[in-house]
C-alpha cells in the first residue's frame, strides 16, 4: 500500500552510552529531513555535542543502490542515505516485482518457472522489538522509551534488519503450494535473468493444502464452463442461447468428502442469467439456473463433471432488475431528499506522515494485506504528563464465514470463507469521494500481485476521514437553566470489497473519549434460489415469482493483539470477565433489588473459551497487571459486544468442520507469530477437522499475565425480507472497544468530559446543502 504522497523520513544518530542523548541528537539531526550527511568538522554543533561510537545507518534503498557508508577521519560512519520504509509499511510495488522476479529466478527449470502462480505477496511482519527500535530512533516522532533500558546502556543497531517478503506460490502443473521468504535489501546474482534485488531465505512445500482462488482462475473458469458443449445444450432448453447473457460464479467446494480432498484443485460454480445484453449493470443474481451440476478441475481448468438433473424454469425478468439510478422502482427515485455535503474549511484535524496517523490524541499505523484488507498497527494513546499509552499491537479482520441453511443442493455447499479462499483486500474497491466516502478524506492506495505475478494497484482502497458523530455529552443545570454540551467526532478509517454477490464494509472508529469501534456493513444483492410454479422453500423466503433468498448467517473474526499499558517486551496483561448477578435475598438484599458486577480472571486458554450472555451485561476487560490509574484501580480496556449470535447447525454440520472457531464468540490465547487465522491458513478444501484456533487452544496455555491476544467472533443472522429486494439494505454490526479505568484524566467513559481535554466544544465541521447528484433508490 502506498500513500498518494510519500515523504522521506530521516535516520538519525545514537550515543552509545545513553538512550535520551540519542534521542536529542536524533531531534536535531532530523529537524530538517533532507540532511542526508553529518559533517565531522570542529564547527558542526552537533558533532561538538555529542559522543559518537557508531552511526546508525538506514536500509539501503531498494531501487538506488548506494556504495557502502563511508567513514570520516575520525572513524566515524557516515549516513550515506535517510531510511525510506518503516518496518511496517506494506510492500510498494517495486518491493512486490522485486519479490516476485527473486522467486521466479529460482525456479529448477523453466518448466517450474513457467508453471508458477502468485496468490499473495506479503510483507513479512518483523518482530516487535524491531518496531520499537524503528519508532524509538529512525522515525519520529522519536520514542527512546520504548526500547527496554539494560545493565550497560541501550544496545542500538547501526541500522534496521532487511525487510522480508512472504509469498504464497502455487505451481499449476504439479498442483503444490509452497511458502517463499525473499529479503529485499540484498543484491542476489540470479543464475538468468541478470541481477535481483532480493535473496531467497526460504522455501518449502505445504502439502495437502489448496491456496486461496484467483480473480484470473475465477474468469477462466466462467470461460470454461460457457464454452462446453453439454452446458450449452442445458442452456438452450431453458431457453437461453445467448452465452453473454450468462453469469458464471465459482464457489470453491469447501470440504464435505473425500471427493473435495485437496488432492485437486476443485470448484463448483453457480449460474445466473441476465435478460438484457446492453444492460452492464443489470442484476443478473435475480434469474438463478437452478438444476444443473457443474465441477470444474480448477487446475487444467476442464469440466470435470457435469449433469443437467432436474429443469427448473427460470425465474420470469425482473422489472427492478437496473438499479442505476432513475431505473429501480419503476424509475422512480425518492425526489424529497436534499444533497448534503460534509465540509471542513479549515481542513482535517489528523495528520498523516507516509502510513502514520496522528489525530487528537491517538496515532497508529495503516497497513494492508491481500487477505485481510485493512490492518491497524502501533495503537497508542497520548495521555498528558504519562505521555504515549500503547493500546493495542495489531487489529484487523482475519477470517469471515457464511453458511446458508438450505439443506438442498446447490445451497448446503454455500459457506464461503470469503477471507481464506478469497481474500477481502484482494477484492476491495477503489473508492470514490462524495459517494462511499464524504468530508476531507485521506486515500491510501493499495498494490498486490496477480495470479501471473504482475503488480496491480487499487487506487484509493482505504478511506481516512473525520465524522460528527453527534453528542458525547450534555448536562443542564434545572435551576439557571444553562446547557453545557459536547460533540463527539469519531476518526474513521475503511475500506469496502465484493464478493461475489455481496458487498461488505469494514470500519474501525476512534473516539475521543478513548473508545475504538469496529464495526462491519453489510449490502450488496442477495444470493437466490429458483423454485418451481407454486413451490415454497421452508428453508428460505419467497421475495418474487420464482425466487427465493435462502436463509444464512454472516460471521466475523476479529484478532486483536492486545498492548494495554505495556512497552515493547512487557507482558502484563490479563483478561477478566465481568456478570451482573442478582442479590440473594436476605439481610443484604432485605428490598430484593440488589445486583452487582462479579469478575472472574480468565485463567487458561480452555477457561477462556466464552460466550456473549446480554442477561448478565457480560464484557470482558483487558487488563495491565502492574499498572494503576490515580484512584489505585488496575488500568484496562473492557470489550463490549454488540448484537451477536452463534451457528444455527449441527454439531456434526460440515461447514463446523472447518470452522469450529464459530463454536464460541470469545476465545483467547498468548502471542504466538505463526497464529494468524482461526481456520488454519489454507481453508480452501481443508480435511482436517478443527485446524487453527480450536487446535491452539488445546495446549491451554496460561493467560493470567502474558501478551494477551483476543479473537471475537460475531455474526448475524440473515432472514431475507420481500423489502431486501432488490438491493441489500446496510446491516451494521460490531463491537467496542472502551477505556476502563485506563485513563489519569478525562477522557473517562462516565465522567463529563472536559472541552480543554477533549477538544470537542466546536469541532470544526459543518454541515451544508449542495447539489451533487445522489439520490437514495430506497
Amino acid at each position: 500500500m502506498a500513500t498518494a504522497q510519500e515523504k522521506a523520513t530521516p535516520s538519525c544518530c545514537s550515543s552509545s552510552n545513553s538512550s535520551s542523548a540519542a534521542a536529542a541528537a536524533a531531534t536535531k539531526v532530523l529537524q530538517d529531513w533532507r540532511v542526508t550527511t553529518v559533517s565531522d568538522s570542529p564547527q558542526d554543533p552537533i558533532t561538538k555535542r555529542t559522543t559518537m561510537s557508531s552511526l546508525i545507518r538506514p536500509v539501503e534503498s531498494l531501487t538506488d543502490p548506494s556504495p557502502p557508508n563511508p567513514t570520516s577521519a575520525k572513524g566515524i560512519p557516515m549516513m550515506a542515505r535517510a531510511q525510506t520504509s518503516h518496518p511496517l509499511d506494506t510492500l510498494t510495488a517495486a518491493e512486490i516485482s522485486v519479490a516476485v522476479a527473486t522467486v521466479r529466478a529460482a525456479g529448477a527449470t523453466p518448466e517450474v518457472r513457467d508453471s508458477m502462480r502468485f496468490v499473495e505477496v506479503v510483507l513479512l511482519e518483523p518482530d516487535k522489538h524491531v518496531v520499537a527500535l524503528a519508532d524509538a530512533y529512525f522515525f519520529p516522532p522519536f520514542q527512546p522509551s520504548l526500547l527496554p533500558r539494560t545493565k550497560g546502556g541501550p544496545v542500538i543497531p547501526t541500522k534496521l534488519p532487511p525487510r522480508q517478503a512472504r509469498l504464497v506460490v502455487y505451481n499449476k502443473k504439479s498442483n503444490e503450494t509452497s511458502i517463499w521468504i525473499v529479503e529485499l535489501s540484498q543484491v542476489h546474482a540470479a543464475t538468468r535473468g541478470g541481477h535481483h534485488r532480493g535473496k531467497v531465505i526460504s522455501s518449502k512445500v505445504v502439502p495437502n493444502v489448496q491456496p486461496p482462488m484467483d480473480a484470473m482462475e475465477y474468469a477462466e473458469c466462467e470461460a470454461v464452463v460457457k464454452a462446453f458443449p453439454p452446458f450449452q445444450e442445458a442452456m438452450k432448453k431453458r431457453g437461453i442461447e445467448d452465452m453473454d447473457l450468462v453469469m458464471v460464479d465459482p464457489w470453491c467446494v469447501g470440504y464435505h468428502s473425500e471427493a473435495d480432498a485437496p488432492s485437486r484443485r476443485l470448484a463448483k460454480p453457480l449460474i445466473f442469467c441476465r435478460t438484457e445484453s446492453d444492460c452492464p449493470i443489470e442484476n443478473g443474481y435475480a434469474r438463478p439456473v437452478e438444476g444443473i451440476h457443474v465441477l470444474v478441475d480448477m487446475q487444467n481448468m476442464v469440466v470435470i463433471e457435469f449433469d443437467d438433473r432436474k429443469l427448473v424454469p427460470l425465474p420470469p425478468a425482473d422489472p427492478l432488475r437496473n438499479y442505476t439510478p432513475g431505473e429501480s422502482r419503476g424509475g422512480v427515485d425518492r425526489s424529497d431528499v436534499k444533497p448534503l455535503q460534509i465540509i471542513q474549511p479549515e481542513g482535517p484535524s489528523f495528520r498523516v506522515n507516509g502510513h502514520f496517523v496522528q489525530w487528537q490524541k491517538w496515532n497508529f499505523r495503516i497497513g494492508f494485506t491481500p487477505r485481510e484488507g485493512l490492518v491497524i498497527y502501533s495503537v497508542a494513546y497520548v495521555d498528558g504528563s504519562r505521555g504515549r499509552r500503547p493500546v493495542a499491537h495489531r487489529l484487523s479482520f482475519v477470517e469471515m464465514v457464511v453458511p446458508y441453511g438450505d439443506p438442498n443442493d446447490p445451497h448446503y455447499r454455500k459457506n464461503a470463507f470469503d477471507a481464506g479462499e478469497d481474500g477481502l483486500g484482494k477484492n476491495a474497491h477503489s473508492l470514490k469521494k462524495n459517494c462511499d466516502c464524504l468530508g476531507f478524506i485521506k486515500y491510501f492506495d493499495a498494490h498486490f500481485t496477480n495470479f501471473t505475478g504482475g503488480v496491480e494497484t487499487i487506487e484509493n482502497c482505504v478511506c481516512l476521514h473525520e465524522e460528527d458523530h453527534g453528542i458525547l455529552w450534555k448536562h443542564q443545570d434545572w435551576r439557571t437553566g444553562l446547557p453545557e454540551v459536547r460533540r463527539s467526532r469519531r476518526l474513521s478509517v475503511s475500506f469496502i470489497c465484493t464478493v461475489a454477490n455481496y458487498e461488505y464494509g469494514f470500519f474501525w472508529h476512534f473516539y475521543q473519549d478513548g473508545k475504538i469501534e469496529a464495526e462491519v456493513k453489510l449490502t450488496g444483492i442477495l444470493s437466490l434460489g429458483a423454485l418451481q410454479p407454486g413451490e415454497i422453500r421452508k428453508y428460505g423466503t419467497t421475495i418474487a415469482p420464482g425466487l427465493y433468498a435462502p436463509v444464512h448467517q454472516h460471521f466475523f473474526v476479529a484478532r486483536m493483539d492486545m498492548a494495554v499499558d505495556c512497552k515493547p517486551g512487557e507482558t502484563f496483561n490479563q483478561v477478566v470477565e465481568v456478570n451482573v448477578k442478582v442479590e440473594e435475598p436476605g439481610k443484604d438484599n432485605v428490598h430484593n433489588n440488589a445486583f452487582y458486577a462479579e469478575e472472574e480472571l480468565l485463567r487458561s486458554e480452555l477457561q477462556a473459551m466464552r460466550d456473549c450472555n446480554p442477561l448478565t451485561a457480560r464484557h470482558w476487560i483487558i487488563r495491565n497487571t502492574r499498572t494503576v490509574n490515580r484512584t489505585g484501580q488496575l488500568t484496562g480496556y473492557k470489550l463490549v459486544p454488540g448484537s451477536n449470535c452463534l451457528p444455527l447447525a449441527g454439531s456434526e454440520a460440515k461447514f463446523l468442520r472447518r470452522a469450529a472457531f464459530l463454536k464460541h464468540n470469545l476465545w483467547v490465547t498468548p502471542y504466538a507469530r505463526d497464529e494468524m487465522y482461526p481456520g488454519g491458513e489454507f481453508p480452501n478444501q481443508n480435511p482436517r477437522v478443527g485446524e487453527g484456533l480450536a487446535t491452539w487452544v488445546k495446549q491451554n496455555r496460561s493467560l493470567e499475565e502474558t501478551n494477551i491476544v483476543l479473537w471475537y467472533v460475531f455474526g448475524v443472522t440473515h432472514i431475507p425480507r420481500l423489502e431486501d429486494w432488490p438491493v441489500m439494505p446496510v446491516d451494521r454490526i460490531g463491537f467496542m472497544l472502551m477505556p476502563h479505568g485506563f485513563f489519569n484524566c478525562s477522557p473517562a467513559v462516565d465522567v463529563p468530559p472536559s472541552s480543554s481535554d477533549l477538544d470537542l466544544k466546536d469541532n470544526g465541521m459543518t454541515a451544508k446543502p449542495i447539489q451533487n447528484g445522489l439520490l437514495a433508490k430506497l
